[in-house]
């Protein structure tokens, strides 16, 4: 790692990218990178000058990585010496910095600022658990929900794809019917049943609704709202009375549901509403915005008794007091929905169940299987949280955490024996096994992960190389030209080509090298694993090489040197996946004023040994948590 470099003044760093680093960039990246047909969509003419350099000073940092990694320029050009990549690294990491930690993007702050989504409704995730913990009982499958889109820094928290269909609300219709028939338990209407007459009935039914409400709404409400609710209530009782009710339940039982149907049909249920002043600006949250933010970043619900007691007295908007409740909540078992909804999307996992892998092929494959692999990426992901693990753990961690089905499926029969004899009749135990030969643990080693970068009928190196690079590294490749010619089956002989001759003759394409020499040597150090997951050391009558080497020269051979190499760019991976997370927790994209968190979430990670919880304190403290900017309201201005 190279030396932190003393900050310059914008004068003294433009100064210093037109006398040294503008030449060397024209010298060694104007032939793929010149005006016309640039590649990787950097175009040298647009760094023409100092001023233009300072203006998209951000632009450089995936420039100046691709640099140190030798992965510009190609092999076939004139290659940087290690003194110019020591003084374009020295350079960038002078770069004056924005002063922004304390403001927020906004109409006078960032030019063309498109605005965020005031309220945005609850994902599908987190509306089915806001139902599960108001009532006490997950939804059954049979009541569907659409599926979310995706947008911001790639999460379905993004307000931008959360639109509201006639298909959503019906089946809101569906669900609330199901939730109310659950939530007005025997104990509830023994409740009601104690009254004596209607009058009593009434008020006990009013201090349901009023109960319901305040959990539902996830705020006080004021007296003129019940009554308003109240209303459907009345208007149930006096049709009841006009009809037969006989061998019915009482009308008051009946009449209940109604407004307590209206409750969870709500905008105030249904949306994440974050109310503004008319006056717009950026405004902190309120003590009850602060809390359901904490709750849907953290369990992907709404809050439970403690933090809305915490809210209600305005103790939730103390540093300390979040501190303390990002510490109980990571510990609770609601967080291991931080796995599925964050760990699920980060992984690009959430489609899974797309994925069919072909029965001929594969006939040990079923959708059970499938499932397990799945539960196995959220509880990997959860535990480096609940547990406080190092986060680097999710690149070259020691341990999987498996049932009996997968320990059995991966080939790890000690691990397949001891679950069997805990509980031989049920594959659902899940339990932390320790590998010490570095084929398993990490990421890029689940079952999920393997399956998901795979073709139906083989592997892909293509496809995995891809993977490592976007999702962990967070350097993705562009996509393919059109026209690219598909892999040759074929040696110039006539004889079938393994993969690896196939990508090779492929490669040999100028157009496709630049990208599949980064791609392909990463995906080999995976061939091992088949398209199922399993490990192999043939493919067909062909011996498996996983061997690989970089544009850097580095060369390497199967999954754990392959994980070991990656570690290496232990930076890259934790600043990508600072941005990932914060990106879901704040629900948007981030900009230049989420950078100050960015550095500090990674300034804390090394002040405390690497291990992850403190990711989630830092970002629930940080002011973009925090705060909200709003647009002045037509009336305002």
């Amino acid at each position: 790692m190279s030396p932190v470099a003393a900050e310059q003044s914008e004068a003294e760093w433009s100064k210093a990218y037109e006398a040294t680093i503008l030449p060397l960039m024209k010298s060694h990246c104007l032939d793929c990178h010149g005006e016309k047909d640039a590649e990787g969509e950097f175009n040298i003419a647009q760094f023409n000058d100092g001023k233009m350099a300072i203006k998209h000073r951000d632009s450089f940092e995936r420039i100046v990585k691709r640099i140190e990694l030798g992965e510009m320029p190609p092999e076939d050009s004139e290659p940087f010496t290690t003194e110019q990549k020591q003084a374009i690294q020295t350079w960038f990491d002078a770069r004056p910095k924005q002063k922004l930690c304390d403001e927020l993007a906004s109409d006078s702050t960032q030019k063309w600022y498109r605005g965020n989504v005031m309220s945005r409704r609850l994902t599908r995730s987190e509306y089915r658990y806001a139902i599960e913990d108001l009532v006490g009982t997950p939804l059954p499958d049979s009541i569907s929900l659409p599926s979310d889109g995706s947008g911001g820094e790639g999460f379905d928290t993004n307000g931008d794809s959360l639109f509201l269909s006639p298909i959503h609300l019906e089946s809101y219709l569906r669900a609330a019917d199901w939730a109310v028939t659950k939530w007005l338990s025997a104990e509830r209407l023994d409740e009601l049943t104690k009254s004596d007459d209607a009058t009593s009935f009434r008020k006990s039914a009013q201090d349901i609704v009023h109960r319901f409400a305040r959990r539902a709404w996830r705020r006080p409400t004021e007296e003129a709202e019940i009554e308003r609710l109240m209303t459907l209530y009345d208007a149930e009782i006096k049709r009841s009375e006009t009809s037969e009710t006989e061998g019915k339940q009482p009308a008051g039982v009946n009449a209940i549901s109604q407004p307590l149907k209206a409750i969870l049909l709500s905008p105030h249920f249904l949306f994440v509403v974050e109310k503004e002043a008319p006056e717009g600006g950026v405004q902190r949250l309120t003590a009850h915005e602060l809390a359901m933010r904490l709750s849907l970043f953290l369990w992907s619900s709404i809050p439970d008794a403690e933090l809305s007691q915490l809210a209600d007295s305005g103790q939730i908007l103390n540093n300390e007091t979040v501190k303390t409740q990002v510490t109980r909540m990571l510990s609770d078992p609601r967080s291991d929905r931080l796995g599925e909804n964050f760990g699920l999307q980060w992984l690009g996992l959430t489609d899974l169940k797309s994925k069919t892998p072909d029965q001929e092929v594969f006939p040990d494959f079923d959708n059970a299987l499938l499932a397990d692999m799945q539960h196995e990426a959220t509880s990997f992901v959860s535990d480096i949280f609940r547990q406080d693990r190092r986060l680097l753990d999710l690149i070259d961690g020691d341990h999987v955490i498996i049932n009996q089905r997968l320990a059995e499926h991966y080939g790890l029969t000690e691990a397949a024996d001891g679950l069997a004899k805990s509980k031989s009749d049920d594959a659902s135990e899940w339990k932390r096994v320790q590998v010490e030969d570095g084929r398993r643990g990490g990421v890029m080693t689940l079952g999920a992960v393997l399956v998901k970068t795979s073709h139906s009928r083989r592997t892909s190196p293509v496809l995995r190389g891809q993977w490592i690079l976007s999702e962990v590294v967070g350097s993705p490749v562009p996509p393919p030209p059109p026209g690219v010619p598909p892999l040759e089956e074929t040696t110039a002989g006539g004889e079938v080509a393994t993969l690896r001759e196939q990508l090779e003759i492929h490669r040999k394409n100028p157009t496709c090298a630049s990208c599949h020499n980064r791609m392909d040597p990463l995906g080999f150090g995976l061939e091992n694993f088949d398209a199922l997951g399993r490990w192999r050391t043939m493919d067909g009558q062909n011996p498996i090489d996983a061997s690989g080497r970089l544009p850097s020269g580095q060369t390497f051979s199967g999954p754990a040197e392959l994980k070991s190499l990656v570690a290496k760019r232990a930076d890259e991976f934790r600043k990508h996946f600072v941005k990932k997370l914060l990106g879901f927790a704040l629900g948007r994209s981030l900009s230049k004023f989420d950078d100050c968190v960015v550095t500090e979430c990674l300034k804390q990670l090394e002040s405390h040994d690497d291990h992850a919880a403190i990711l989630i304190e830092t970002i629930c403290l940080s002011y973009p948590f925090q705060h909200r900017y709003f647009k002045a309201s037509v009336d305002a201005k």
